[in-house]
């Protein structure tokens, strides 16, 4: 589940929640964007590192890097589209 509470010229700010087990599968994004993680414990793979998280969790993401996210416990995550 995701929603975005907060969309202005230069950002983008999107709420999501997962459910363990929840993936969110391999996929890029062309704008710069950090990802937070809220709550919970997942498994994040960026480009080719695969790096467990978990609640204050953050990542700094480039524009067209690869990256996925598995979620091992019910996860609440904060995503800033830059």
């Amino acid at each position: 589940v995701s929603r975005t509470f907060y969309e202005a010229d230069r950002m983008k700010a999107i709420l999501f929640g997962f459910a363990p087990g929840q993936e969110l599968s391999e996929h890029t994004s062309a704008k710069p964007a950090i990802l937070h993680i809220l709550t919970g414990e997942a498994e994040l793979k960026l480009g080719d590192d695969l790096t467990n998280v978990q609640a204050g969790s953050w990542a700094y993401m480039q524009p067209h890097l690869p990256h996925s996210i598995a979620a091992q416990t019910e996860v609440i995550m904060l995503l800033y589209l830059l």
